[in-house]
């Protein structure tokens, strides 16, 4: 056992708009011993994600709330320091919903291992993990994209719009990527392959922007943020096109409901199609996405970025930060070597 100590992060109390540090206590009390069919991991990498915001607040979703006093829910990869399962063994790396803290007691049908030998193990929680993966399906079966269609998506250089450009221009599309700063304008065009970037914290006017780069309408629109950039893509519909609801994060902090959409006479004229996406209803198809993610991987025909903060005790502002678009690429933080 490395420490019989195990520091967590609990919610505090619900959030009115914007998370504050007061919303989160940090606690730490004696690890949990693994009952018979249960691992018990060191969590070496936790992922911060948007979603988590919504699972702060009393209400129905696709996943329960967080309950107040609960551990904060979140995925993590770390290592087995006791298995009391024949499918895990100590010393394995392994992927789960073990949330935050630095020791986690799970089950081990819950749970993937993790191969440490074919990328850092922290890709199991961004490009060969939920946002990869969310990336892949989310295009893939809903966006349908074909050579030559015009690709916009929100929040480009994030963990999950990345991914969605890469693998767009695989197939032959123009992509536009729409950012929050110059930093990742550039970095999503110059590193990525984007086409073109719109830094919708500095445009004139979105409308026209979005216009000027994709001349002929936009075919595809992965959808990570909502509000003022989707009601600029929307005037910029090409007929027939495929809108992929993926994330709200502009939304996630409101107090009150936004009116809105406020446009959909485009969906009307332009015969568009709008449909949500949750990842976990592939969950029987991962294996063929991270297969072929991986292999991409491996053959530098997709990059990743990731946004590392050390130490679980400044989890809360860096997800703090996460919901005002602070972090550059996917957004880990480090619990353990």
């Amino acid at each position: 056992m490395v420490q019989d100590q195990n520091l967590r992060v609990l919610l505090a109390r619900r959030p009115t708009g914007a998370p504050t540090p007061e919303d989160f206590s940090i606690v730490s009390d004696a690890v949990s011993a693994p009952a018979p069919g249960d691992v018990l991991v060191q969590n070496l990498f936790l992922s911060l994600d948007p979603y988590m915001r919504g699972r702060m607040n009393d209400a129905k979703s696709y996943v329960p709330p967080i309950q107040i006093g609960e551990v904060m829910g979140g995925g993590a990869v770390g290592r087995v320091i006791r298995s009391e399962s024949p499918d895990f063994a100590q010393g394995d790396i392994v992927e789960g919903l073990l949330g935050w803290q630095q020791f986690a007691v799970a089950k081990a049908k819950l749970l993937r291992k993790i191969d440490p030998t074919l990328a850092p193990v922290s890709t199991a929680l961004g490009v060969l993990g939920m946002p990869g993966l969310t990336a892949y399906f989310g295009l893939l079966d809903l966006g349908k994209p074909v050579p030559t269609d015009t690709v916009v998506v929100s929040a480009a250089s994030g963990a999950v719009g990345s991914l969605v450009g890469q693998i767009a221009k695989r197939l032959g599309c123009r992509t536009v990527g729409v950012v929050g700063s110059a930093d990742k304008a550039q970095y999503i065009t110059d590193e990525l392959g984007y086409d073109a970037a719109i830094n919708y914290r500095t445009a004139g006017n979105l409308r026209k922007e979005i216009r000027a780069a994709a001349p002929d309408g936009v075919n595809v629109y992965f959808d990570n943020v909502g509000g003022p950039v989707t009601d600029a893509v929307f005037e910029n519909l090409a007929q027939r096109a495929r809108i992929v609801i993926c994330g709200q994060i502009s939304q996630y902090n409101s107090t009150e409901q936004e009116l809105g959409p406020r446009n959909l006479s485009r969906i009307l004229v332009t015969r568009s199609r709008i449909e949500g996406f949750i990842v976990f209803d592939y969950a029987d198809r991962y294996p063929q996405g991270l297969k072929d993610l991986s292999g991409w991987l491996a053959n530098g025909e997709i990059k990743y970025k990731e946004d590392i903060v050390k130490g679980l005790e400044n989890a809360p502002a860096a997800f703090i930060g996460l919901l005002e678009g602070k972090n550059f690429g996917k957004l880990l933080v480090q619990i353990a070597d």
